[in-house]
């Protein structure tokens, strides 16, 4: 049988959220979780692994963050990379990316990364008001115009290139120690296995991906190996023919090799998810699954806000059918919540909905 649009939305909630398991568990079967700092009601790490690991509250991953096997890195965005997935990628050797990283390697910076690299080193790890107070760099100007520790800018820069990794945060300020990855490899056997598995990890987060979106991932890998960044069109074409794929009207659709798009029955359950969670993150496939524009309005100016400063879509069963903005007030959760139609009545979603508010308390520990 031809697979339907409707087959692909069902594949795609079920494969999303398996059976809620131990959080370094679900951390090795995801690869990556997006960080962001903002926090309505919760930072958007928490909101997507609240779905996904059994009894996780808010913070759980800062405060085991030591006892996981995770790093602190940029993949296709910031986030937390298994470490197994971190090493497909570096040491990213003079990278020549925009901004910090690019002056990083400059001439003028080479002898202050060396003595910077020697004191964390020599001193064990460090917090970043250590390193400013021993060298007071001085200050720089940051990618918003505004000013900033350059020695901040160089622990960040440091990081990004695997000089330096991150063991914990302490009130969610970095702490850092050096850092020593195996070299680069020089065959193309094993450089061109390194970038596949790089884009086999994307499809395995991401699928089922429509072939723009498919090319959108791929591209964003110049920040993962911004040293490999002109194999990547190659492995892209490479990804189209091996991958699994289907025409669905008019649109090519692409997921992993070991999986079948199967119509299997999703879950009468509600979700509130967060703006970066797998299933919401591909704006162009969420507008062809569900039929309608999803937008993170959080840095758009309030009176042009139609969904909210932080709308968390809706998921009910397999259909993404509205959004909800959540604070906490006075240790009580407030929900607003908005849909793309007329709300559900049947006593089941009203029940599911409240049934999620409750996790959320829980998650919040109110």
């Amino acid at each position: 049988m031809p697979i339907t649009l409707d087959d692909l939305r069902r594949y795609a909630v079920a494969r999303n959220f398996p059976k809620p398991t131990t959080l370094n568990r679900a951390l090795q079967q995801m690869g990556f979780v997006q960080a962001d700092p903002i926090r309505s009601p919760a930072r958007a790490q928490d909101l997507i692994l609240r779905h996904r690991v059994t009894n996780y509250h808010a913070g759980d991953l800062e405060r085991r963050y030591t006892t996981l096997d995770v790093e602190e890195d940029f993949f296709v965005n910031y986030g937390y990379v298994t470490r197994s997935l971190q090493s497909l990628m570096h040491p990213r050797s003079n990278s020549r990316v925009a901004g910090d990283v690019n002056a990083l390697w400059k001439y003028r910076k080479k002898n202050k990364v060396k003595l910077l690299f020697d004191f964390v080193r020599e001193r064990g790890p460090v917090h970043p008001r250590e390193v400013d107070e021993h060298f007071a760099h001085g200050q720089v100007t940051n990618y918003w115009g505004g000013s900033s520790n350059e020695t901040t800018h160089l622990l960040d820069a440091m990081h990004y290139t695997g000089l330096l990794r991150i063991v914990r945060r302490e009130k969610g300020i970095r702490i850092y120690a050096a850092h020593k990855h195996e070299s680069i490899p020089r065959g193309t056997v094993e450089r061109r296995r390194r970038i596949e598995a790089l884009v086999d990890a994307i499809v395995h987060i991401y699928a089922p991906l429509p072939g723009p979106s498919l090319s959108y991932y791929v591209g964003r890998l110049r920040y993962a190996v911004p040293h490999w960044r002109k194999e990547l069109r190659n492995a892209l074409h490479r990804a189209r023919q091996r991958l699994s794929h289907a025409r669905v009207d008019n649109v090519d659709w692409y997921w992993p090799v070991d999986e079948n798009v199967d119509s299997s029955a999703v879950p009468e359950i509600v979700r509130l998810l967060a703006p970066f969670d797998p299933l919401v993150h591909d704006r162009n496939r969420f507008e062809l699954l569900w039929n309608w524009t999803y937008r993170f309005e959080a840095y758009t100016p309030a009176p042009k806000r139609k969904l909210g400063y932080y709308a968390m879509p809706l998921l009910w069963r397999e259909r993404v059918i509205g959004w909800a903005n959540l604070s906490v007030k006075n240790g009580v959760l407030e929900h607003d919540i908005g849909y793309t139609d007329l709300a559900p009545r049947d006593r089941v979603f009203k029940r599911e909905l409240a049934a999620e508010l409750d996790r959320m308390r829980s998650f919040l520990r109110l």
